[in-house]
């Protein structure tokens, strides 16, 4: 089979480099009798709708022609049933060898996908003799009866056929938007607010909707008219030194469905650029959204901004990090105007209604500042009731391990390794799925999802999208696994801080990692935990260790960008959920190779491409974390402060090393990457810090070199008293 040691051959010049070179060990090298070769240059699916896939039907033609005119008595072997693979569960129009057919195959027209997608659906039944009568049916109503069924089922087929047969009907372009396809998206829209869509589903609709309305573009530009009626014009943006941006995009395809216009800045956007293309736009509504700790600090400088330029326009905000209390309590009150935080995706055009509606936006404010009000008066009864223990006590009550009877496991490789192009393939079987489905709104634990009587079918067919396009990023390498590690001597001073040492000498620290202690009373006599507390103390004399990491998928924002401009959205997406998956899957792969190879403190044979070879600790093991270790995130629960990512990325050279980089607010770019610390001891367990008290705080910033103002500033979160 054509794969070498960077993956399968997808184009003519790879499958014939790669059968070449083996055809010469074999031949030259081993003396195997050329004639019991037989090689299978690898056939992949046609017609699947990327451009890239276009051509595999004439590269394995022409490779096998190569292959027998230069590669004497070798045998040419392949599922030619693969090249039409993208129509599966169609078998009549993978059996029929037309002339449509033979387009696609042979890659000799640009719109050869489209007519036989058209052709297909003529042959859906199980019998092959004719079109299915439903299908049938629908294609037999009025256009704007067809558009709508296509905006509800995501069926992009006829749409371009069915956009142009509406154009010719209506006195101007402009007005098939603001007709039947917005007809067709409020269906969408009801339909997903009354939970009979799911959000899967909802960006096919958007993505027939943006083929539509494209195909209408250049007519409407034309004519010069102006753009369609919208339900409102929403602006949204990631904040400055955030760069994740999944969330926000499908609160935009949601939006979109709904009517709303959607201006959507991307990423790492400063307070001044928002409110300037905000003024300029003349925006109903402003968005922003935030994943890391760091941005909840940012929104509340651009409602200070808003408030102190004069504007009048709602503010939403949303993001895995924000929530009703932070909103109430640090932003709201920053700013006269609206402010909502918005949970999710499915609330967000509701919300959006009411702010703009002249009728229902007075008691929909006053309700909602009603319960801000709550969630203040809660906040502040809770606050005051909340009580702290010194940090001196805190420390005194630090969990007790037996430095005197443990021996810490020592690295058998300290300092850097640098793994730069892990194959893909490794780490699949490290995907936890769960996620997965909650990036899509989908509730529900992974494989026990597939029998939910509401949402189960359409958590299958999302799981079988993404398994495809899993094998297309596997198989055509559209991303890359670039990794950095380090294991180095280590031991806990000053209570909190662990001192990392350039060799096991210990006589010249290379850095100082500084951790948060739990500092409320524990329940049942339990201690006030810190990270350091599992790393042995300095005056114990007992030489221990500490690891670093930094994994990252590259590749990802590339091929959103390449999908976003086909109009194609839910590819947009699902290429960044993958990403996101792997990296995570990646994070666990190197832990269970530094568990076992690199650190080897657990037993058990474990190679590269399976892992530990231990039939009772799969997948479901390695999620519940059922091993020896842990490795804590900075900016997680154990360890919330993020600026301690500059002592990983220093440590690490991880810029240089890995290709991440880290923004102004130390979020991680590519957004696909995980880093933290690797710890040994099998007492270490994961917690949250929880609420601190400001003895700590200004402990922790004395430690740090850091003024009380700064430190504040980082530990915003985590702080227990009003500041």
């Amino acid at each position: 089979m054509a794969f070498d040691e960077t993956g399968q051959a997808d184009t003519y010049q790879r499958k014939i480099d790669i059968c070449a070179r083996a055809y010469k060990i074999l031949t030259e090298q081993v003396g195997f009798p050329p004639e019991e070769i037989i090689f299978d240059p690898n056939i992949f699916a046609v017609a699947t709708g990327i451009d890239e896939h276009n051509n595999y039907g004439v590269d394995f033609i022409e490779a096998t022609r190569w292959i027998k005119q230069n590669l004497p008595h070798a045998l040419v072997s392949g599922g030619v049933s693969n090249v039409s693979f993208s129509f599966r569960g169609t078998n009549p129009v993978r059996e029929a060898m037309r002339e449509a057919v033979e387009d696609v195959v042979l890659n000799r027209r640009d719109d050869a996908t489209e007519r036989l997608l058209a052709l297909a659906d003529k042959y859906k039944g199980e019998g092959g003799g004719g079109a299915r009568k439903e299908d049938a049916e629908w294609r037999s109503w009025p256009v704007a009866k067809r558009l709508e069924h296509a905006l509800v089922k995501g069926i992009d087929t006829y749409v371009v056929e069915d956009t142009e047969e509406a154009r010719k009907s209506f006195d101007r372009p402009i007005h098939v938007i603001e007709g039947p396809l917005m007809d067709g998206m409020n269906v969408v829209g009801d339909l997903f607010g009354a939970g009979k869509m799911f959000l899967p589903q909802v960006v096919k609709s958007a993505r027939v909707m943006k083929k539509a309305v494209a195909y209408l573009i250049p007519y409407i530009e034309a004519e010069k008219s102006e753009g369609a009626r919208s339900a409102g014009k929403i602006l949204m943006a990631t904040v400055k030194g955030d760069v994740h941006d999944i969330g926000k995009n499908i609160v935009g395809v949601v939006l979109q469905c709904n009517n709303f216009e959607i201006i959507d800045l991307g990423v790492m956007v400063p307070a001044s650029e928002i409110l300037e293309k905000a003024r300029a736009e003349k925006v109903d509504i402003i968005g922003l959204s935030g994943l890391i700790t760091p941005s909840l600090d940012e929104m509340v400088h651009v409602a200070k901004e808003m408030e102190r330029l004069g504007y009048e326009v709602p503010l939403m905000i949303g993001g895995a990090t924000t929530s009703k209390a932070h909103t109430a309590v640090k932003i709201e009150h920053n700013y006269h105007g609206a402010t909502v935080w918005v949970k999710d995706a499915s609330r967000a055009v509701s919300v959006a209604q009411n702010l703009l509606s002249p009728d229902r936006r007075d008691a929909f404010l006053a309700e909602m500042r009603a319960d801000y009000n709550r969630v203040r008066a809660s906040h502040a009864d809770k606050r005051s009731r909340t009580s702290f223990m010194s940090l001196a006590e805190a420390r005194r009550n630090k969990i007790k391990l037996d430095w005197v009877g443990y021996t810490p496991p020592v690295p058998k490789q300290l300092g850097l390794q640098i793994f730069d192009d892990v194959p893909l393939e490794f780490l699949v079987p490290y995907i936890d799925w769960t996620p997965f489905f909650h990036t899509w709104e989908m509730k529900g634990s992974y494989p026990k999802i597939f029998d939910d009587p509401n949402k189960g079918e359409q958590a299958r067919l999302l799981f079988d999208e993404a398994q495809k396009m899993l094998s297309d990023i596997l198989n055509q390498r559209w991303l890359k696994a670039r990794a950095v590690i380090g294991l180095f001597p280590a031991n806990q001073v000053n209570d909190d801080d662990i001192e990392i040492y350039k060799n096991d000498k210990r006589d010249k620290v290379v850095t100082t990692l500084h951790h948060l202690r739990q500092q409320t009373p524990r329940p049942d006599d339990k201690p006030n935990r810190c990270l350091s507390d599992f790393v042995a103390p300095k005056d114990s004399n007992k030489a221990d260790y500490i690891g670093a990491f930094v994994v990252t998928i590259h590749g990802a924002e590339e091929k959103a960008k390449h999908f976003d401009v086909r109009n194609d959205v839910d590819h947009a997406i699902m290429v960044k959920a993958l990403a996101d998956r792997l990296a995570e899957a990646f994070a666990e792969y190197m832990h269970d190779r530094v568990r076992h190879v690199n650190w080897g403190f657990e037993s058990g044979k474990w190679s590269a491409s399976r892992g530990v070879d231990d039939k009772d600790f799969d997948n479901n093991a390695l999620i519940k974390e059922s091993y020896q270790g842990i490795r804590p995130a900075p900016g997680y629960p154990a360890c919330p402060e993020h600026t301690e990512k500059a002592s990983l990325w220093q440590l690490l050279d991880a810029e240089k090393n890995c290709g991440a980089q880290l923004t102004e607010s130390y979020a991680m770019w590519p957004a696909a990457s995980v880093s933290g610390w690797y710890f040994s001891h099998p007492e270490a367990r994961y917690f949250a810090v929880g609420k601190i008290d400001k003895d700590q705080v200004e402990d922790y910033a004395r430690r740090k070199d850091m003024s009380v103002e700064e430190a504040e500033r980082w530990l915003a979160p985590a702080l227990g008293y009003d500041n």
